[in-house]
């Protein structure tokens, strides 16, 4: 039995990893070895991901959660244990996006909050889970974002949740080096998600738009897939587009230039002025 814990499993890159999982599974006739546990806060939502994995073969068990309270992580991860007995993947998607130029922004607890859901959400479900990961040498994997590589205009409350995703990930990746224990740390650029959409406002409400040019997104099936085999192949980092490459480098030799990019990849509409 192999069993993966996927959070913000509702939607998005989240519940396309878990279909793509189940399918995998089916294609390989051992749909009936994989277990799914899908967390996120809709209940109804989730039931509906789990019944398409599910109609594979694969195990499931949805876990209304949500990452911003330490003991709902920990009931994951203890609901997960109860069910199967064991842990072999935990997946950290579960994440919140937000735009809002700093200097506009009245009330800084919705900052508060996303560092909440991105950052410490994952480290919650990481620390409880962790026992079980050691026990399976399995894997952990990270969906931060190029964002957490680049900082975005607009995004600095993003931004910061998705760096100290980056910098917590890597160091742990180095302690459980011995342990056995893989952690993958994705970087999505713009990805044809809602997430932006229902992000943050200035004012601590829903966006509704998104901030960003999504003209020539990536399609979530292909995010889902390249995390899926960045987690298969235990590889330290998944940075998706030439693009994101790209900028990684260049923002060492030439930050100006990168800034300059990042400030075009803005929708005009919240462009700073």
């Amino acid at each position: 039995m192999r069993v993966i814990i996927i959070t913000g499993a509702s939607d998005g890159i989240g519940a396309e990893m878990a279909r793509q999982l189940a399918q995998r599974a089916a294609a390989a006739g051992t749909a009936g070895q994989l277990a799914l546990v899908l967390a996120a806060r809709n209940a109804a939502m989730l039931d509906a991901v789990a019944a398409d994995c599910a109609a594979g073969g694969a195990r499931t068990l949805t876990v209304p959660t949500d990452v911003s309270d330490q003991s709902q992580c920990r009931q994951l991860v203890q609901a997960t244990v109860d069910a199967f007995g064991r842990i072999d993947a935990l997946v950290n998607n579960a994440g919140r996006s937000g735009h809002a130029l700093f200097e506009e922004v009245q009330d800084l607890g919705w900052y508060e909050e996303m560092m909440r859901i991105n950052l410490w959400g994952s480290v919650w479900c990481t620390h409880a889970a962790l026992p079980y990961l050691k026990q399976a040498r399995g894997s952990v994997v990270a969906v931060a974002s190029l964002a957490g590589l680049v900082g975005v205009p607009g995004r600095t409350a993003y931004s910061a949740s998705k760096f100290a995703m980056s910098g917590f990930f890597e160091a742990l990746r180095a302690e459980l080096k011995a342990a056995g224990v893989s952690v993958t740390t994705a970087y999505p650029g713009v990805v044809d998600t809602r997430i932006r959409y229902r992000g943050y406002n200035a004012a601590g409400g829903a966006l509704g738009s998104s901030s960003l040019k999504e003209e020539g997104a990536m399609p979530v099936a292909e995010c889902a897939r390249l995390i899926i085999d960045g987690m298969e192949r235990r590889q330290r980092e998944v940075v998706m587009s030439a693009k994101g490459k790209l900028g990684r480098w260049l923002k060492l030799l030439a930050p100006g230039v990168v800034e300059n990019l990042a400030l075009k990849a803005v929708s005009d509409e919240h462009r700073p002025h």
